[in-house]
């Protein structure tokens, strides 16, 4: 897991001092991090009731797109299930990967325009997110009905002969049809049983035909066997069948409905295949797309604070540092910068922004 904090600060008479500075009691002192310069442009400030605001704002939209962003990548490794070694090689930003994009961050001037005031720049990035999060659903949703109807079927053709279908094993000889008096019942029967059935089926009731037991199918535990008798003694037979332990299916064979489950199926199978790939290309294009906006509220977020907090115009191009490290929190604020011409007690006024460190695997 990658751990980033984005450090703003009151610059030098260059940025360049502020970043030497940081270099020094960050790497060369303690090699506490690896740290990256933050491009922010010079963004248009506005005024202090609309920045106040927008701060608050900013914090909501971070949280909902960084939302996005995760569910987008979790339903990419639902989607790709047993391939899922391949989730990271999809997820990533502008065609590189996670890391390589933050440290490189570059302000995208054509779905951002900096032009536009804050407020507009936030709204673009709000819309953007909410119909990525709408049309996730709706694709999940379809995607999901799908895969769910399909894991159904193959349900009931898997699993012991108590449960599953039937309808592949048996075949149209494998029954007496279309007879007014006779009738052909299934039985499952533990393999421990084997030589019992043959012994008894015959006389689980009355007018059962002789001889008219068949292997039809066997698993592990238990095999499927069929038997022949008059049909006014199918009641007694399963209830003798119960009694001696042998489970009779309750089953017609109707080959258009055996048809029509074999085509739903094959139907299913095919959509979800047609499904697969467009989907997984949708999710490798919109988690991009959620990624980059979420980084981009991070900047605005720096620069709105910083702004804020400092009172002072936001140099560009680097009013931001990235730094990527696990022991960086072990520092206590004075001994990250310490500027000559700043001196206060007060603890509650900071010279410098830190936001939480976000994290992604």
């Amino acid at each position: 897991m990658t751990e980033f904090w984005l450090i703003s600060a009151p610059g030098e008479k260059t940025c360049q001092q502020t970043w030497d500075k940081m270099m020094v009691v960050t790497t060369r002192t303690n090699n506490l991090s690896t740290n990256n310069k933050f491009n922010i442009p010079d963004l248009k400030v506005g005024t202090l009731d609309v920045l106040v605001g927008l701060s608050d704002e900013l914090a909501k939209l971070d949280t909902f797109v960084e939302s996005v962003v995760k569910k987008v990548a979790q339903y990419m490794a639902d989607v790709l299930e047993d391939s899922r070694d391949k989730v990271q090689e999809n997820l990533l930003a502008n065609g590189v990967d996670l890391v390589t994009y933050i440290t490189r961050f570059q302000w995208d001037m054509a779905k951002y325009p900096i032009k536009q005031s804050l407020k507009n720049i936030s709204e673009i990035i709000s819309k953007q997110a909410t119909q990525i999060d709408n049309d996730l659903k709706a694709r999940a949703s379809a995607y999901n009905n799908l895969k769910g109807n399909l894991q159904n079927l193959e349900r009931k053709n898997a699993g012991s002969l108590l449960t599953r279908s039937l309808a592949d094993i048996v075949k149209k000889e494998d029954f007496v049809l279309d007879s007014e008096y006779l009738i052909t019942m299934l039985v499952v029967v533990p393999k421990t049983s084997y030589a019992e059935w043959q012994k008894t089926y015959e006389t689980l009731a009355e007018m059962v035909v002789p001889r008219s037991t068949k292997l039809l199918f066997e698993d592990n535990d238990s095999g499927l066997f069929s038997v022949t008798l008059f049909r006014k003694a199918v009641d007694d037979f399963k209830h003798k069948a119960r009694e001696n332990k042998f489970t009779v299916r309750d089953f017609q064979y109707n080959e258009e409905e055996m048809k029509a489950d074999k085509e739903e199926m094959t139907r299913l199978s095919t959509d979800k295949k047609k499904q697969f790939g467009p989907l997984v290309r949708w999710l490798k294009v919109n988690f991009s797309e959620a990624f980059i906006a979420w980084i981009h509220i991070k900047a605005l977020r720096v620069f709105v604070e910083s702004v804020l907090s400092f009172n002072v115009p936001v140099l560009p191009p680097s009013p931001a540092l990235l730094c990527k490290s696990e022991q960086l929190m072990s520092l206590h604020p004075p001994k990250l910068f310490t500027f000559p011409h700043v001196v206060t007690g007060h603890v509650n006024y900071c010279f410098y922004i830190v936001f939480p460190p976000f994290y992604f695997i």
